[in-house]
């Protein structure tokens, strides 16, 4: 794995900005992959071997992410909506899984460690460089329960929603009344009075077709 400076530097740089919780996710990354036997986690043999849950939704996860190249796309990033500074690593292979968490008491500990430092989120910045690993995080040995439908790989799963017929994959439908429902259907997803839009701009393609292709087109827009 690379240094944490340089890890530190190239995570800021997708990220957007240099930050405190960036600090913190670079090294709970490399705690966590350290703990699961992973020295080289974005190398294509060992990111086949990881999942990664983060339970936030801030500066952390991203550093957490960059740093240990698991992506939504991939199925190895997983997204617990805890509102806890905290992030789950597992080898697959092994079985092994931790859980690593940002103690809250690596806050007020930030004058001992950054003393010259007087504004406050450039205290925590510099601070959690220097803390210990068993000063800034608590670390569990934990078992993850896993099923087919959620590891990493090819879809696994497709059926149709019975009431709107949107393809619903990895057994991420519902089953209300004996009916088979996409969750939008079900009323149970994060948007409600969903309404089709249109508008001209919708025709807009980035790579315009030419010669039989458009004509193909065409006769297919007729058929339709």
């Amino acid at each position: 794995m690379k240094a944490f400076h340089e890890l530190l530097k190239t995570s800021a740089g997708a990220h957007g900005h240099l930050c405190p919780g960036q600090v913190v996710g670079v090294r709970m990354a490399m705690l966590g992959c350290r703990l699961i036997g992973l020295d080289e986690p974005t190398r294509r043999d060992q990111i086949k071997k990881l999942i990664v849950y983060v339970e936030m939704d801030r500066c952390t996860a991203d550093a957490v992410a960059h740093v240990t190249g698991v992506k939504l796309g991939r199925r190895s990033l997983k997204f617990m909506d805890y509102g806890i500074m905290a992030a789950t690593f597992v080898n697959l292979e092994t079985g092994q899984a931790f859980r690593v968490i940002s103690t809250e008491e690596a806050r007020s500990l930030a004058a001992l460690y950054a003393p010259e430092v007087e504004e406050k989120s450039a205290r925590q910045l510099e601070a959690y460089k220097r803390m210990p690993d068993s000063v800034l995080f608590r670390v569990q040995r934990v078992n993850v329960k896993f099923n087919e439908w959620d590891l990493p790989g090819p879809t696994r799963s497709k059926v149709s929603c019975s009431r709107c017929g949107q393809v619903v994959r990895d057994r991420r439908e519902l089953v209300e009344g004996g009916r088979t429902l996409c969750k939008p259907c079900s009323k149970t997803c994060y948007f409600s009075h969903a309404q089709e839009v249109a508008w001209p701009e919708m025709n807009f393609v980035p790579e315009p077709t030419a010669g039989r292709c458009d004509r193909n087109i065409k006769r297919h827009r007729r058929v339709s």
